[in-house]
């Protein structure tokens, strides 16, 4: 079955920059902030016509419009913004920096952007990741991940994986499945390679038929056999590329659920998923979360956040 991705944000008709500058210049004039004015306007305009917004408001007003919402704003409510300002690859490359940044490292974010992109999108971030920080991202999460978790996300990221228009193979399904099932279940020991090789190479479209070759083969699903062959980050990385080929929404929406649930919420990972997914699939997003947790997304998110931060995102939320 192909993934059918609806998206919640889509380009505003009619669209004028020139007006919505206005309208954005004249929430943040005089005394206090019209927070709503700047949530209206930004969460409904496509990135695009974000980018335009801006470049209107820079020859209207010889001013930043990035560098005057973050004056004007604060805290998470800032983040969401600044973050819908951004060019979506410049803002995962920026994340990704941000998760290789100081002490420790932030292996999920790494998992949750770089596990689940096609290989057209990982070469879009390498490349603006270089030329945003003047080093490749290959280089700076070699020195920040290690063992086969190191070598599986160096392996995507070096673009080894097949493009989506690559025609699957039925018959090298078939034969990937038998070289997953010889290096993990039929063996002692797990051949960490093979995994790595296969599940970093194939297109998702050819890994779908890969994983059901492998149920026919061995009675188990491939989420099984990871489960019982590997742990911690390589685990992680693993289950998410299953995941990401069988359904992304699925994914995501248990990312946002874990970003929610207990003491406490991850607003990195709830803004990132938002905000990246907004354009793509977050209507999707949405129907998932409902399906499996028997909750709306909508409600999850209300009783999590409060304020501008919590209208920013369930504006988002909204549906075209």
């Amino acid at each position: 079955m192909d993934y059918k991705p609806v998206p919640t944000v889509v380009p505003h008709k009619p669209f004028d920059a020139v007006a919505d500058s206005q309208e954005l210049r004249g929430a943040m004039r005089g005394l206090g902030t019209d927070e709503q004015q700047i949530i209206d306007i930004l969460t409904s305009r496509s990135n695009a016509q974000r980018q335009s917004i801006s470049a209107a408001y820079a020859a209207e007003f010889e001013r930043d419009l990035v560098d005057d919402l973050k004056d004007e704003l604060g805290g998470k409510f800032e983040d969401v913004i600044v973050a819908l300002m951004r060019l979506p690859v410049e803002y995962l490359c920026k994340q990704l920096r941000e998760a290789m940044a100081g002490m420790g490292t932030e292996e999920s974010t790494l998992v949750e952007i770089l596990c689940t992109k096609s290989n057209e999108e990982m070469q879009q971030i390498v490349v603006t990741y270089e030329d945003i920080y003047e080093r490749p991202l290959a280089e700076q999460m070699c020195s920040e991940t290690s063992g086969f978790f190191r070598r599986l996300l160096t392996l995507i990221v070096t673009g080894v994986r097949d493009n989506m228009d690559t025609p699957v193979d039925a018959a090298q399904a078939k034969d990937q499945a038998a070289q997953l099932y010889a290096a993990g279940e039929a063996k002692l020991g797990t051949d960490e390679e093979v995994f790595n090789r296969i599940m970093a190479h194939a297109s998702f479209r050819q890994l779908r038929l890969v994983f059901d070759e492998y149920k026919e083969l061995s009675g188990q699903t491939i989420e099984q056999a990871i489960k019982h062959e590997m742990s911690d980050e390589l685990h992680e990385a693993m289950m998410a590329i299953v995941e990401c080929v069988q359904s992304p929404a699925a994914f995501f929406a248990n990312r946002l659920y874990k970003a929610m649930d207990g003491a406490g919420t991850d607003d990195g990972t709830l803004i990132r998923i938002i905000v990246s997914r907004s354009e793509i699939d977050l209507e999707t997003i949405k129907q998932e979360f409902e399906r499996i947790y028997n909750r709306t997304l909508h409600s999850a998110i209300e009783s999590e956040t409060s304020g501008d931060y919590k209208r920013a995102l369930t504006a988002l939320l909204r549906g075209a």
